[in-house]
């Protein structure tokens, strides 16, 4: 009978594991490092890096002529560094850290990320491998930019927009959305960068290209791509990265980074057949340059709904895109007469708004989407409200940066330097040695 002893152990070691298993799981797992969340985070860092070098840098060096070839890789690969820097000395605390007082607008703090250590978390993932996950972000943005102004900027000018521009423009416009910011507030949806990315760059690469002007001889001139190679390479490793851009954006290896994985390849398979179909019919051959663009498209759209749309949103977002971004990208820039050299503002800043806007809709559960807490219509406004807000500030703050630095230093290369291409005009080098 000695076992009866031993009943009131056996009771409460049932009674404690009964209220463990009962415990809410989400915050019992938030206080702990999650090995899976780790490795998948991990390797979404390096598929977004990866975008950028090589694959925006391909995609752009097969669009320009030859003689600018290697200036448009040069320029990628040095913003990579730049951001790099600056986020560590100060932009990751700008973008993540907590404002106080002006946390609706800026943070601050994680200055030279010297609290970032081995052991800190964010969520159930090194909160080191949190800040190199948004650094690739930030790295890209701007990156972004690089094919508006193709084959005309000064290296030098470029690099000083491109430091003060992620300061003063993305940083914020990170925080207002995922830093805890007044966009988060009233409810804005954007799981991966359709406003914080593609607006914003987008926008900005118009400005750009209206004050620096067009290419010289352009629009008479032809200034055809020198490798489609290469820009459809390009365009398979964007794709390919893009998984982790959109997926690694959960900071889980969960249902959610399967589904927003799953409508990614949806809406970039869509959209580029949209866009070959529009070019087919109205010239009478499909082209490799448009259904690598249209892809492209259809990434950037889909990106702000990855997260929270199902399948026949991403058919929706990835058709609309396609449709819109070709538009954009011709006749739009032709009856305006600018010159986005590489239609960032058309493939991009339009995506991005298409897709921000369209989030607000396939988000319902009607559509199979994870569902809204306003209305279709209210959170559409939201989604109206964030977009406008960021295409005025952005564009705004480009042009007051552009037209100092012109003022400074001059942004725009000599009529010779031009004509004689910048790789050499700028690095005394060339990109093929044919």
């Amino acid at each position: 009978m000695r076992w009866l002893n031993y009943k009131p152990i056996y009771a409460a070691s049932a009674l404690a594991f009964l209220m463990v298993s009962f415990m809410p799981r989400t915050a019992w797992a938030q206080d702990q490092l999650s090995s899976g969340d780790t490795a998948w985070m991990l390797t979404s860092s390096v598929l977004v890096l990866f975008m950028t070098i090589p694959g925006l840098s391909l995609f752009y060096a097969g669009l320009v002529r030859a003689k600018n070839v290697l200036s448009v890789m040069m320029q990628c690969f040095a913003i990579t560094c730049m951001i790099t820097i600056l986020w560590t000395l100060y932009a990751y605390g700008l973008a993540f850290g907590d404002g106080g007082s002006l946390n609706a607008f800026i943070g601050f703090g994680h200055v030279l990320l010297m609290d970032v250590g081995v052991d800190s978390l964010h969520g159930t993932i090194p909160e080191s491998v949190f800040q190199m996950f948004q650094l690739t972000f930030a790295i890209i943005t701007p990156a972004l930019m690089v094919g508006a102004f193709a084959e005309r900027m000064k290296f030098s000018a470029m690099l000083w927009f491109m430091a003060i521009w992620v300061t003063v423009v993305y940083a914020p416009v990170a925080h207002w959305v995922w830093g805890g910011g007044w966009l988060a507030d009233l409810g804005v949806l954007d799981f991966a960068g359709g406003i914080v990315v593609h607006i914003s760059a987008g926008v900005a690469a118009l400005v750009l290209c209206i004050v620096l002007g067009p290419r010289r001889g352009y629009p008479q001139t032809p200034m055809a791509p020198n490798s489609l190679v290469l820009t459809l390479v390009g365009t398979s490793m964007l794709w390919v990265g893009w998984f982790g851009f959109n997926a690694g954006s959960e900071l889980a290896a969960d249902g959610v980074a399967g589904m927003a994985m799953a409508v990614t390849h949806i809406a970039a398979a869509i959209a580029a057949l949209t866009w070959m179909t529009v070019e087919w019919s109205s010239h009478g051959k499909p082209s490799v340059l448009g259904i690598a663009t249209g892809a492209v498209a259809g990434l950037a759209a889909i990106t702000p709904a990855s997260g929270t749309v199902g399948p026949l949103g991403a058919l929706a977002i990835g058709f609309s895109s396609g449709l819109c971004c070709c538009y954009a990208a011709s006749s739009l820039k032709r009856m305006l007469g600018y010159d986005d050299s590489l239609d960032v503002f058309g493939v991009h800043g339009v995506g991005g708004f298409v897709g921000a806007i369209l989030t607000g809709v396939f988000t319902a559960t009607a559509f199979g989407g994870s569902g809204l807490d306003a209305g279709i219509g209210t959170q559409v406004g939201f989604q109206f409200v964030g977009a406008v807000a960021t295409i005025f500030y952005s564009g705004i703050l480009t042009f007051v940066i552009i037209k100092v630095i012109d003022g400074m230093m001059g942004i725009r290369v000599s009529p010779d330097e031009e004509r004689q291409g910048l790789d050499i005009a700028l690095h005394d080098e060339r990109g093929f040695n044919l």
